[in-house]
């Protein structure tokens, strides 16, 4: 069969420094090793069965198709799969042992009632299945050598090999279990260690049950909100502190579509927004790993800041095309890399400084270094704002003067502002004072149109942005005021659809040029999450609740979200499991309790822009604040 699963199906496995994608066939169809943005070993989510996959599955009778019960173990990213077949049934368990040695793919079959005929077929395929290995026995044990990747599968299963394939069959039995380990290493080293594959799995749970532990948020929704938690967590590459965006590369936007691009890198706005969900629940460690991972990674160069850097802070991502994958579902090019990384996105210190100000918030103490580096990017952004840019959604047409960028500068200044005040930083205030208000009027005046009541994409612009939703949530205006309440009601009538999914923006039509792509794509969920925290905040609690369920519905059965979804064919789309797709639910997960438990919002004049609070809450805050509260 070698037409491809819809993204849904599949289910992810990892270690924080690589992941797998396991279908629901029982196939892994994606895992790169050894590292996330390491070329694939198995590749076919991207192509066909040639360009390499591993299945372990039952051997059912002509006319019957034995279909798994998926879920996850507990709070762990362990991954049960329960087959039944008319001779028995039988569970695999896969998973990845958080590591400190060579990276592991287990997957273990236990027997659950009567006797159950099995298969084992293994095609690796390094190099994205562009590379056929040698294929070979070492001291019992079966070695897959391609240049510098040695793949070695240890099994008590009998391997026979042909034409590029490892086939193991075996039958098991109730209370039997058979193990299935493959490990990664140079080629040019020694045999990686003999498993233990039952070691490795108790090791694996009470790491990740530990971990759950930690969480701090105990409010509605909490399943979803561990799941994505933990999801979030195994984006993260542990040794360095980096978060990929999504652990895959050129999943379509659009099914046929050329908007595919590799997001196995760290964006510092998709890593600073997620850490800002962690640290909201609790977890400070992965804040201090990445406060470390940004010092290194912009070095002592913040003038030459990029969006985007490799998973150890690498600065050359060079974008280029893979020709010999079709694509998934013939999504054609395939990318690596991500030419992205050199544009210019002035929201980016928004989000990066809005991270330090939460940290210092929650407790991550302000270091020497980290306040230089915050000097410095201020320093720059006050010479660099008013340029325009590529903007959030990275387009590849003519830079233009986006308000979300524009807003996210005044972020900085404001989150800036409240550090110095706090003592944490020694800036000038009245230089910030003037600078934060100079962007605010001018936001207000040439990003706002009055005749619609609506801000716009751009200065001077009549497109809308569902980055616009933010507003009211970073605190630019409070949520009260009339041009926040217009704009949050024009997204939702030219950019919603019926049941709340939202666009980024217009691609269709006389809007198809406006990001300099061709082709169209699906709703951002991501978006509609920010919608229920508009709605929030203006105070529609029960349109936004009931929204937030209606997203939480088109989770996978284990609770995963890709970028996008297309309403019309009801599927997910794009790059998979999707980081900010996770920090939207748990962020408005959250909002949404903390809504509900505190009084109605209470507006008080600050000492520039609105400030917002909660009634009993004494110290003001601007939404952002409450938000992340």
């Amino acid at each position: 069969m070698n037409r491809l699963p819809r993204i849904e199906q599949y289910g992810l496995i990892g270690d924080m420094q690589t992941s797998a994608h396991v279908c629901d066939d029982g196939s892994i169809d994606w895992l790169c090793l050894p590292r996330f943005d390491s070329p694939a070993v198995f590749a076919r989510l991207l192509g066909t069965h040639e360009h390499g996959t591993w299945q372990i599955a039952p051997v059912c009778p002509a006319g019957f198709e034995a279909v798994a019960e998926r879920r996850y173990l507990g709070g762990s990213l362990v991954l049960e799969s329960v087959w039944r077949t008319p001779s028995g049934s039988t569970r695999v368990l896969d998973f990845m042992p958080p590591r400190d040695r060579a990276p592991q793919v287990i997957r273990v079959v236990e027997g659950l009632v009567g006797k159950v005929p099995m298969v084992s077929a293994m095609r690796p395929r390094p190099g994205y299945g562009r590379v056929s290995p040698w294929i070979h026995e070492v001291g019992g044990r079966m070695v897959a050598e391609a240049g510098a990747d040695a793949l070695w599968l240890d099994t008590c299963v009998p391997q026979v090999e042909k034409d590029g394939v490892l086939v193991g069959a075996f039958t098991v039995a109730a209370g039997q279990s058979v193990a299935f380990v493959l490990s990664w290493c140079p080629s040019h080293d020694s045999a990686p260690h003999l498993p233990d594959p039952d070691a490795a799995l108790t090791e694996t749970l009470s790491f990740w049950q530990d971990w759950v532990r930690e969480c701090t948020y105990e409010g509605p929704y909490r399943e979803a909100v561990v799941r994505s938690l933990i999801t979030l967590k195994a984006m993260s590459y542990g040794p360095s502190g980096g978060i990929v965006a999504a652990p895959t590369t050129s999943l379509p936007e659009q099914v046929g579509g050329s908007r595919n691009w590799d997001y196995r890198f760290t964006w510092l706005r998709d890593a600073a927004t997620t850490l800002v969900s962690l640290l909201g629940t609790g977890y400070r460690q992965e804040a201090q790993a990445w406060r470390r991972w940004l010092l290194r990674a912009v070095a002592g160069d913040p003038e030459n800041l990029q969006i985007m850097y490799g998973i150890t802070g690498e600065r050359d991502l060079g974008e280029r095309e893979l020709p010999w994958l079709p694509g998934y579902e013939s999504s054609a090019p395939v990318r690596i890399g991500n030419g992205a990384a050199d544009q210019l996105q002035l929201d980016v210190y928004g989000e990066v400084i809005e991270t330090l100000y939460l940290a210092h918030q929650s407790g991550v103490a302000q270091c020497a270094d980290t306040a230089a580096l915050h000097q410095r990017l201020i320093a720059h952004l006050a010479l660099r704002w008013r340029e325009p840019d590529e903007g959030i959604w990275e387009i590849r047409g003519a830079r233009r003067h986006f308000v979300h960028s524009k807003v996210m500068a005044w972020v900085a200044v404001d989150r800036t502002i409240r550090l110095v005040k706090a003592g944490a930083l020694d800036m000038d205030l009245d230089a910030l004072f003037e600078l934060r208000g100079t962007i605010h009027r001018e936001v207000c005046a040439k990003g706002f149109d009055p005749v619609r009541n609506t801000f716009t994409q751009s200065y001077g612009s009549r497109e809308l942005d569902a980055s616009l939703l933010l507003i009211p949530r970073v605190g630019f205006l409070p949520p009260d005021d009339p041009r926040v309440t217009g704009t949050v009601e024009a997204v939702r009538r030219e950019l919603a659809t019926p049941e709340g999914l939202v666009r980024r923006y217009r691609t269709f039509g006389e809007h198809a040029s406006v990001d300099g792509l061709e082709g169209d794509e699906g709703t951002f969920l991501l978006c509609a999450f920010w919608l229920v925290d508009a709605l929030a905040l203006i105070g529609q609690l029960n349109e936004a609740r009931t929204l937030f369920e209606r997203l939480l519905a088109l989770r996978t059965d284990l609770g995963l979200l890709a970028e996008e979804y297309d309403p019309l064919q009801q599927r997910q789309l794009g790059n998979f499991p999707q980081a900010f797709s996770h920090m939207g639910l748990i962020q408005s997960a959250r909002l949404l309790h903390l809504m509900s438990a505190q009084p109605p919002l209470a507006v008080d004049p600050p000492e520039g822009p609105k400030d917002l609070t909660f009634g009993a809450v004494r110290s003001a805050r601007t939404a952002g604040e409450l938000f992340h509260a």
